[in-house]
């Protein structure tokens, strides 16, 4: 099997700090490799892979202000559409442009709906579904009724980077970009309650609500805020916490802090919204609760819970490996004719 992985190219893959979509396409390129299947990973020239690397940009536009995001993203799907007739299946991870040249791509091609970033583009994925395209979700609460998927597949990690920690530091986290989506804000509530200092990391996505809403709080000892934080420095903040603390104020798609917290064995505390219920093993890995007050006895809650336990949960639901595995499968069941999937 020769297979195309159209990656996205806002930052490099794997990403050096924030970039959830690119984090997930490293791991499937390389396992997909790791199980003997052609990779050539299409995703900006400075990123690192075992499969074959190819691409126009040479570095992602996110990081470079004179590289137009929309300029790029064109000549990175046409580049990949030039050379879709070498490949057994292309494998869209660049959202809703590719869909727009649906009748264009010499190979079967397949979607994972990473999360709709709004119903304006849903004109293309219907499109592209009416040409025969077909579609991953990476949650059951994330599926659109008007498109055909093929299946869900959650998202994995790799295990090994984020290693379990039996005794937490005295601090909660909030691990994500800032925005009021994510509730930032309500996260400083939620651990002033709960009796915790807070721990805030993650991009600034939206730059008024920080400056008005969250900045204005952050003293240093009681609520510290360290940035777009690495890899290596990710899991060991995500491993020191008592709780993840995630009250957020849309239906997220997926949600991979959350896992990677679990993996750490730190339970997650959370507003029940989007895929959450599905990730959250309720009283198991986390709590799912509503309003702050809520949140703020379920952090005590959550620090009773047997992190080894939650992060063996974790382990078994949510590894690369069982990522890889399901993606093969789909890939599989495009390639023939019944189009079933084997679970």
């Amino acid at each position: 099997m020769k297979v195309a992985l159209l990656g996205p190219i806002a930052w490099r893959t794997p990403p050096l700090a924030y970039g959830p979509w690119e984090q997930v396409v490293a791991l499937l390129a390389d396992g997909l490799v790791a199980r003997g299947v052609d990779v050539t990973l299409f995703a900006t020239l400075d990123s690192g892979t075992r499969a074959t690397l190819d691409g126009v940009i040479p570095r992602p536009y996110n990081a470079d202000p004179s590289l137009d995001g929309r300029v790029w993203e064109a000549l990175h799907i046409a580049h990949c559409l030039g050379r879709s007739g070498e490949f057994d299946i292309v494998h869209n991870h660049l959202d809703w442009l590719p869909l727009a040249f649906a009748d264009s791509w010499a190979a079967p091609l397949l979607t994972t709906v990473h999360g709709f970033s709004g119903t304006n583009i849903l004109p293309a994925y219907k499109h592209a579904a009416r040409r025969g395209a077909r579609f991953v979700s990476i949650s059951d609460a994330d599926r659109n009724p008007a498109l055909p998927y093929v299946a869900t597949v959650h998202h994995g990690i790799a295990a090994e980077r984020f290693p379990y920690r039996d005794q937490p530091d005295d601090y909660v986290l909030a691990f994500g970009r800032i925005h009021p989506d994510k509730g930032t804000e309500t996260a400083i509530d939620i651990a002033r309650k709960a009796g915790y200092r807070l721990v805030i990391c993650g991009p600034v996505h939206d730059t008024d609500y920080y400056e008005q809403r969250v900045a204005p709080r952050v003293d240093g000892r009681a609520v510290q805020y360290l940035g777009n934080v690495g890899p290596t420095e990710r899991a060991e903040l995500l491993g020191g916490a008592v709780a993840l603390v995630h009250p957020i104020d849309f239906a997220e798609p997926f949600g991979l802090a959350v896992v990677e917290s679990m993996m750490c064995g730190t339970p997650v505390v959370a507003y029940p919204r989007g895929a959450l219920p599905e990730i959250v093993n309720a009283g198991v890995t986390g709590y799912l609760v509503s309003g702050v007050d809520d949140a703020a006895k379920a952090i005590a809650k959550a620090a009773s819970l047997n992190r080894r336990h939650v992060a063996a949960v974790a382990a078994t639901r949510f590894s690369a490996d069982r990522m890889v595995d399901a993606y093969l499968n789909v890939y599989t069941a495009v390639l023939s004719r019944d189009g079933t999937v084997q679970k």
